[in-house]
């Protein structure tokens, strides 16, 4: 691509695998582009950063100072895909300051393109928050993520007629096993020893996901 893609993995709700989806995604970017630059928003523990401290680096938007530090590292057509683990509680401030600076408008000027993956919850403060980013991004620039851990499967109907990500539902004790910040996706899918396993096709189905996302970023 000629372009650079920045991914901002977002949801007004704490606890809905944004993290997750983090690591799964900086994961494949490095397998398949060698590097990625991951800024980790979030306030849960362990966070991006303890799981991938090779890739990522906190970030701070409480003050003008942080704002310009970040976007300054975002809006760049570098070549080095981004992905932002922003979390529930900063998630309104986030958007807020990226409506006053035209973040949309100076991201297409430098060759950046953004894709925000909004994991969906059933509450009132997630559909407010997805009404919020369709006034403000294209329907092209807008995942929503069905985590069936969260929804189980019911996609919320005010996500109208728009593909979502799927998240796969996994056994607890395999929750326990990738959960452990030690564990690697892109290794353990690497193994061959491990294709017959659950959490090998797991994994697959979502780098499929992301790679199908890839392909619509080049059309766009």
């Amino acid at each position: 691509m000629d372009r650079t893609a920045v991914y901002i993995v977002c949801s007004p709700r704490p606890r809905v695998g944004k993290t997750l989806l983090c690591r799964l995604l900086t994961e494949y970017l490095v397998a398949r582009h060698g590097g990625v630059a991951a800024f980790d928003l979030a306030a849960n523990e362990p966070s991006l950063l303890d799981y991938l401290p090779q890739w990522t680096e906190t970030a701070e938007i409480g003050d003008t100072f942080g704002q310009i530090q970040l976007m300054d590292r975002l809006i760049v057509n570098d070549g080095v895909p981004k992905v932002l683990d922003l979390g529930s509680g900063p998630f309104e401030g986030f958007f807020k300051m990226c409506e006053q600076i035209g973040f949309s408008r100076e991201a297409k000027l430098q060759g950046v393109v953004p894709l925000v993956l909004y994991v969906l919850g059933s509450d009132t403060a997630s559909s407010r928050g997805y009404k919020m980013l369709q006034r403000m991004f294209p329907q092209s620039a807008l995942v929503p993520v069905n985590n069936e851990s969260i929804l189980y499967g019911e996609t919320p109907r005010w996500i109208g007629s728009a593909r979502t990500l799927d998240i796969g539902l996994l056994p607890d004790f395999l929750k326990g096993y990738v959960g452990k910040t030690e564990f690697s996706f892109s290794a353990f899918a690497q193994n061959k020893s491990n294709k017959s396993s659950e959490l090998y096709d797991w994994i697959r189905d979502i780098f499929l996901h992301f790679r199908e996302i890839e392909l619509q970023l080049m059309l766009r």
